[in-house]
């Protein structure tokens, strides 16, 4: 599969060509979209896993693309000519209706630029119902983090669910703290205030959250906090689990003497990729983040450093990283947040490793 960031930019490259052109939907949809689906994993051309012009109904107005796990849909995608506004509400409306009835939770509206992110179903205004919007021609955008949830593994593993419960919290309290603050005669707000600035009357307090301006600004992840991966990885080893059992159960006896065993990427370490060579220590490790370009160095004992500090785990390590950034920690996935070149000199996540350690334990 060919690296998303690699398409983006060459999106990108494309857009600026096609700037003074005109294109249809179906140029759209040829030069822009379907380079980033392949990207993301999705056979475009393999009827059992997209399907484009969907219907649910022979009578239904049909969808762009739907994108199917296990025969199920579970993505639509609209399309629209490289030109048109995506904020003009009619596109939603059209489709989020349709998408709620199909029993299909996410719905992405792009024109090969911009792509738009929306739960259909949450019992929501339209507007609200926005989860992400990046354009891939900025620069200074979270484009590749953002898409990459729409990637066929990640909508396999529920991620994107996840992660929009976290939005749709924050965006709750976001209202509400805002709403606190702006509510000057708030008497509770006062009385606490009070308590911090006793030397101020309720008076002055109070005139001066007239005066005051708040916006609360939550970061925007594209990532799963690290206990949230634990626990996606823990599900899916139970599902695992379960359905390896089920599959013992239908054999027959004999066929049930000797079980494949199995593991899952719960337990793996550093050190275990490193003692088997997957990894040679000292190895440097590199991310592009957010226009900057931070290093780390993975040891032989299977710690990271980073600036001087030595780390348990990668995600420990990324975490820091992150927050030298943003300001603070942040929870990160360090395995899909670190990169190394591989014995090709290509520069790929750590990840990589692990999957293939745990595809050798398997055989």
């Amino acid at each position: 599969m060919i690296e998303l960031s690699k398409v983006l930019e060459e999106v990108r490259r494309k857009l600026v060509a096609y700037h003074g052109r005109e294109l249809n939907e179906q140029d759209t949809k040829t030069a822009l979209i379907n380079p980033v689906l392949c990207a993301l994993g999705w056979h475009v051309g393999d009827l059992e896993e997209v399907s484009q012009e969907y219907k649910l109904k022979p009578q239904d107005k049909p969808v762009d693309y739907a994108f199917f796990l296990v025969r199920t849909p579970k993505l639509f995608l609209e399309a629209k000519a490289r030109r048109q506004n995506l904020e003009d509400r009619k596109w939603a409306g059209q489709i989020m209706g349709y998408a709620a009835v199909a029993g299909v939770k996410w719905v992405v509206i792009t024109n090969g630029d911009e792509y738009r992110i929306y739960n259909a179903c949450v019992d929501v205004p339209v507007d609200e119902k926005l989860f992400r919007s990046v354009k891939i021609s900025d620069a200074t955008s979270t484009a590749e983090e953002t898409l990459a949830l729409l990637s066929k593994d990640r909508i396999r593993d529920n991620d994107i669910e996840i992660l929009w419960k976290a939005h749709f919290v924050d965006r709750q309290v976001r209202f509400a703290l805002e709403d606190l603050i702006a509510a000057e005669n708030d008497s509770s707000l006062i009385r606490l205030l009070k308590k911090k600035v006793t030397e101020l009357s309720p008076k002055d307090i109070r005139a001066s959250l007239a005066r005051v301006r708040v916006r609360f600004d939550f970061p925007i992840e594209s990532e799963l906090p690290a206990h949230e991966e634990d626990q996606a990885a823990a599900k899916r080893s139970e599902a695992a689990r379960k359905a390896l059992e089920t599959r013992r159960k239908s054999r027959s006896p004999v066929e049930s003497k000797q079980p494949k065993k199995s593991k899952t990427s719960i337990g793996v370490s550093l050190k275990d990729l490193i003692d088997v060579g997957l990894l040679k220590a000292p190895l440097k490790l590199t991310v592009h983040y957010k226009h900057h370009n931070l290093e780390a160095d993975l040891l032989r004992d299977g710690t990271v450093s980073f600036q001087g500090k030595n780390y348990l785990s990668s995600s420990m390590a990324a975490e820091i990283a992150r927050g030298t950034i943003t300001g603070r920690p942040m929870n990160t996935n360090g395995w899909t947040f670190w990169k190394y070149r591989d014995e090709s000199g290509k520069l790929v996540f750590l990840d990589a490793a692990r999957r293939e350690y745990l595809k050798r334990k398997a055989n």
